[in-house]
């Protein structure tokens, strides 16, 4: 049993002690809430100790691995065959229009396993996942997102007290008792369609807030002007994002381009995408498995804020079933591998049935979000954040007869790490091997114009966040003062950062030039938690580096009379420690990025479309929750005048925004 934390801890204490989780959501916090706590002169008062409830170890801890669970499955591992999702393809569009396509959304029935009874979902088209849509690169298609849906959600939602378990509440099916969330219950279908990853302006781009009802549809234009990639489709409408796509509102869009073309990778029956996403699903009033899916969080506190965990499920399913099967020649197959989970990380890995990797070399990355690498990578392991996708090969000539075994095998899985199996049939293979060179024109970043800098506070007793930071003078101190980070960096010296915004809805601070390339730093001032996605929209990015910081004992929060977290700061710099080795799921052109605990990630990245975007953690529950913020692209010329308030003269007594 897990020993249980002094319920009354110093916030030192709090962090050191892995009391916080980073995958955990609360009550928003909002900048009148900072400002109640603010004197006169906009200084803080003084910190108040932290009052934490006694808590278990939350999930996503990067503590210790947790043993797999001897929880019995009560679904039979690897029964069902892997489903392939159908393929759209758009016809090319006639006299110079482009092509167009119809997606209905629509309420459907769905088996997760032959053991379960028929869900209900929401689905594209009415599957789960919805259809693969196919397109050529430089053929632009437009889609009628409809929404045919009817009725309330069709998912259940609750939110039991923590209590230890084997396995862990949020790892277990039904509510343990906890009411259903009525007004999860009660959603209308409302939506919004985000293609991700596609480089596009922001009429196409499914503004969050910019859901239909029932009988409308969202018209996107995608022009398709990238590399050939796998991209997919999701609902994004805030704050129900979470929601709406465990529903089942995702899907698949490949980009085919010349390229890939030229180098005669394993196509049509030897193409298959695996869509990962984990789920839950209630019980019945003897304990059996029912098939109505469950969003269950678990709370760990109530006073003074509510604080749950996000949703992690102890069931895998891989394109829409739980852990299937695949029946695979012995020969090169390639997989387009996409992680639609809410916040579950995916370490793949493949072994024999005893557990015995399989070799490295049997295992090829060919290609990351942003498309193709120069060259294939041996990966005995496979890194798929929430939202991340990876183009991988994989070689069944050397195992002819036997099974092999897909599994997760990050430090906390859940309870049961199985993905899916592969069955290896004794035939003959092809004699077809990888390329040596990929893509030999990779792009290449351009030499960034500006910098900006993003951080992530630790969660004390709040809701998780994300803060955007101009570097600024020191102040006098004392400290903490509330929004001031400072750095200690590679070079020895000390930078201070001050935030400059921090909600969904604080006024957008970033404002890009339409054409430049810019610099990205997040810095994750957390020591636990599972990694944070960073998705930056209309956009592909390159990894520059990854900074190891020490963190430790260098914040401290700012609490309210009533002991809510209002802010906080750091009480000492957080100092360099190492340049870490590129990742490779680093490699090549990304549209997400993790950032782990004490790490500073910066990327380049090009803003070649005008509008307003965002950026976002992509754990679900973390976006819906505000940890996500609006950014504006603009032509230079119109962004000069913009910083004049609308004047087309400077004004030497006007400073801009």
């Amino acid at each position: 049993m897990t020993e249980i934390p002094d319920p009354h801890v110093t916030r030192r204490r709090l962090l050191a002690g892995g009391v916080a989780t980073g995958v955990a959501g609360a009550a928003l916090l909002t900048n009148e809430s900072v400002r109640g706590l603010l004197a006169v002169d906009g200084t803080p008062t003084l910190p108040r100790t932290v009052p934490v409830a006694a808590q278990q170890r939350l999930p996503g801890r990067a503590v210790a691995a947790r043993a797999v669970s001897a929880y019995p499955e009560p679904l039979t591992p690897y029964r069902d065959a892997l489903p392939v999702p159908r393929v759209l393809r758009p016809e090319r569009g006639r006299g110079g229009r482009p092509a167009e396509l119809t997606v209905p959304m629509r309420l459907a029935k769905h088996r997760f396993h032959s053991q379960l009874g028929p869900s209900t979902v929401w689905g594209f088209d009415g599957t789960v996942p919805g259809p693969t849509i196919e397109v050529r690169a430089d053929e632009p298609v437009v889609v009628r997102w409809v929404n045919a849906l009817t009725g309330k959600i069709p998912l259940r939602a609750c939110a039991p007290m923590i209590a230890w378990a084997d396995p862990p509440l949020w790892d277990r099916p039904g509510t343990d008792g906890a009411p259903l969330l009525t007004d999860v219950s009660n959603l209308p279908p409302w939506t919004v369609v985000h293609l991700h990853g596609a480089e596009t302006g922001m009429d196409n781009d499914g503004w969050p807030e910019a859901g239909i009802p029932p009988g409308q549809a969202q018209v996107a234009e995608y022009a398709n002007d990238q590399r050939g990639t796998a991209l997919w489709y999701h609902d994004h409408a805030m704050p129900i994002s979470r929601w709406n796509t465990i529903a089942g509102l995702s899907g698949l869009y490949l980009i085919r381009d010349a390229t890939e073309d030229r180098l005669g990778l394993p196509s049509g029956k030897y193409e298959i995408p695996l869509l990962l996403c984990d789920r839950n699903f209630d019980t019945d009033g003897a304990g059996k498995l029912t098939p109505f899916q469950l969003y269950k969080t678990v709370m760990y506190a109530t006073e003074p804020e509510l604080l749950a965990t996000s949703f992690s499920g102890p069931f895998t399913t891989v394109n829409g079933v739980i852990w299937p099967h695949l029946d695979v020649e012995p020969r090169w197959y390639r997989f387009r591998v996409a992680n639609v989970s809410n916040v579950r990380p995916y370490h793949l890995q493949l072994t024999l049935e005893d557990g015995t990797a399989v070799p490295e070399t049997a295992i090829k990355l060919i290609g990351t979000d942003g498309g193709l690498l120069a060259a294939p990578v041996d990966a005995g392991t496979v890194s798929v954040l929430a939202a991340e996708r990876a183009d991988i090969l994989i070689d069944f000539s050397a195992f002819k007869g036997k099974k092999l075994i897909l599994k997760n095998a990050d430090y906390d899985p859940g309870p049961w790490p199985q993905v899916m199996q592969f069955r290896v049939g004794s035939g003959r293979g092809a004699g077809w091997k990888p390329p040596a060179t990929l893509d030999a024109k990779l792009p290449k970043p351009g030499t960034a114009a500006a910098q900006r800098m993003i951080m992530f506070p630790p969660l004390g007793t709040g809701q998780i966040e994300q803060w955007e930071m101009v570097e600024t003078e020191a102040p006098a101190g004392p400290f903490p003062v509330d929004g001031i980070v400072q750095v200690k960096g590679p070079d020895g010296g000390v930078r201070t950062y001050r935030r400059v915004a921090r909600g969904f809805h604080d006024p957008a601070r970033f404002m890009v030039r339409t054409g430049d390339w810019e610099d990205w730093t997040w810095i994750n001032l957390d020591v636990g938690g599972w990694p944070h996605p960073q998705h930056v929209h209309a956009t592909h990015f390159t990894v520059k580096h990854r900074h190891s910081y020490d963190v430790a004992e260098k914040w401290e929060f700012i609490l309210d009379d009533a002991g809510r977290t209002v802010g906080g700061g750091t009480v000492a710099p957080i100092e360099y420690r190492e340049t870490l080795p590129a990742a490779a799921s680093d490699a090549g052109w990304k549209d997400v990025v993790s950032v782990n605990n004490g790490e500073a990630v910066t990327v380049t990245a090009h803003f070649a479309h005008s509008g307003r975007f965002l950026h976002h953690c992509h754990m679900r529950d973390h976006e819906d929750m505000g940890m996500m913020r609006p950014f504006v692209v603009m032509p230079a010329e119109v962004l000069k005048i913009e910083h004049q308030a609308g004047h087309p003269m400077e004004n030497p007594g006007h400073s801009g925004h």
